[in-house]
């Protein structure tokens, strides 16, 4: 989103931001493989992840949808906000060849403590509009004219009980 974003700007069910990612290839998810050193056959080796795992081709890494959960709502609150806290479940495995959209849209605000916080719906998507992974996420930003959100976000007793909805 770019630029300096405040609480006052976003409103319940706007999406904060929307991302796509792929089609997803082999390099893709090797190269994710090497750089965390995850060197299971299955996110690289076809033949092992059809034949030996019984999987329907070499499967995204689960910490690459983690990191690109992480991404969009770091991406969406923008260099004023902060990403709190964050929570997902995968529902679904992704393939090579899928394309994945990521998506935070806000269900819930409120002001505690002088800052803004925004409760978000966390999505992954396929190409195919079947969600694979779904989460909630707490971000903070300032109200406009209001103080800035503290670098590192530290927790007080103002908004210290938030907590993240359950899962639907």
């Amino acid at each position: 989103m770019g630029g300096s974003l405040y609480f006052d700007d976003v409103e319940v069910d706007q999406t904060l931001l929307r991302v796509k990612k792929g089609p997803m290839t082999t390099t893709h998810i090797m190269r994710w493989s090497s750089a965390i050193e995850n060197w299971h056959r299955i996110h690289y080796d076809q033949r092992f992840a059809i034949d030996h795992d019984k999987l329907p081709d070499v499967l995204v890494n689960g910490s690459w949808k983690q990191h690109i959960l992480a991404q969009v709502m770091k991406d969406g609150l923008g260099p004023n906000g902060w990403l709190w806290k964050i929570k997902f479940r995968y529902d679904k495995m992704n393939v090579a060849g899928d394309t994945i959209y990521a998506e935070a849209k806000i269900a819930e605000k409120q002001v505690l403590g002088g800052l803004g916080f925004v409760t978000c719906r966390l999505f992954l998507t396929d190409q195919n509009d079947t969600v694979n992974t779904n989460g909630w996420a707490i971000g903070v930003l300032p109200l406009r004219g209001g103080r800035e959100v503290p670098y590192p976000f530290v927790v007080n007793p103002a908004y210290a009980d938030l907590n993240l909805p359950n899962y639907r």
